[in-house]
């Protein structure tokens, strides 16, 4: 795994993907990368227009990519219903799918069309019902992969049963901590699951370290203390978008990765450098906690994983 980059993404001729947030930053990154390595890649968002930038910037790298730009507003349920519906009917099976989207630590408390707090809505739950909604067409995939998106904030993060949503009280970076804890609760959860109940899946978990993208000048900002202390640490602990995504890549195509896997930088902290093992908080495997939160979260998107797979 020492300095594994794009160059050593195995031939993903004949299989198809999905990567959420797509336009930009890290998707765009890790769909430029799959695309070079001939799959068919799905690109997902919810500007139509930065969409089709995307498709034209990675057609003048790789003229003969197989591409497809879809809508995918993951900020409501209704969305990711009608994206699944639209692409089973185009798709009999999926061999990949990458959970990339999020939106960070915003500063107000915002809501979803579904009325779940922003971040954990976007960043969690919509990729829930995602996932479930495509499970019978990865079961028909050729060894499908489900890649979760987590963070370096996942480490202070916890599930706050009592106030999920942060209706009582918002915190941005409370709020971001726990959508991330609970993307990586997700993968290990799934793949638990799969085992369980015969599904085929390989899920695992991704972070990127301290890459250089927009996110945080889309939450946040620049401003105040987060602002200044990722000025400081950018010249020497930050990589690019390109670097930042080779972890993502890593757990969705390498034959090294595991499942139930989490993968990251190997620098100091896991802030930069190639792909490695990363560190899994302990609270990150309580099955009570990963239990509880699988139901609630079938129950608060209306999926449930065990009724579409018995419905396949």
């Amino acid at each position: 795994m020492t300095d594994w980059t794009s160059a050593d993404i195995p031939s993903q001729d004949g299989k198809t993907a999905i990567i959420t947030g797509a336009t930009g930053g890290l998707g765009f990154e890790t769909a430029l990368a799959l695309a070079g390595a001939g799959a068919t890649v799905v690109l997902t968002g919810r500007n139509d227009a930065k969409g089709r930038q995307a498709i034209d910037k990675i057609r003048g790298q790789f003229a003969n990519a197989k591409l497809s730009y879809e809508t995918l507003d993951l900020a409501s349920l209704a969305s990711v219903a009608d994206f699944a519906t639209r692409f089973a009917a185009t798709h009999a099976s999926l061999d990949l799918l990458i959970n990339n989207a999020g939106v960070m630590a915003l500063p107000k408390r915002q809501t979803t069309a579904d009325g779940f707090e922003m971040q954990f809505g976007i960043n969690y739950l919509g990729h829930y019902a995602l996932t479930a909604r495509l499970l019978p067409l990865l079961r028909r995939g050729h060894q499908p992969r489900v890649v979760n998106l987590s963070s370096l904030a996942h480490r202070s993060g916890a599930i706050d049963f009592d106030d999920l949503q942060g209706a009582k009280s918002y915190n941005p970076f409370k709020a971001y901590c726990q959508s991330k804890l609970a993307m990586l609760i997700f993968a290990l959860e799934l793949q638990r699951r799969s085992n369980a109940g015969g599904w085929g899946l390989m899920s695992n978990a991704a972070h990127p370290g301290f890459a250089r993208t927009d996110l945080m000048a889309n939450g946040p900002g620049t401003g105040g203390l987060m602002g200044l202390f990722g000025k400081i640490l950018q010249p020497f602990a930050s990589h690019s978008a390109a670097a930042g995504a080779l972890p993502t890549l890593f757990a969705a195509t390498s034959p090294n990765a595991e499942a139930a896997g989490y993968y990251g930088p190997n620098g100091f902290y896991e802030m930069k450098g190639p792909p490695a093992p990363a560190k899994i908080m302990p609270r990150a495997k309580d099955a009570a906690v990963n239990a509880r939160l699988w139901d609630i979260s079938a129950a608060l998107t209306g999926v449930s994983f065990d009724q579409v797979a018995a419905a396949a």
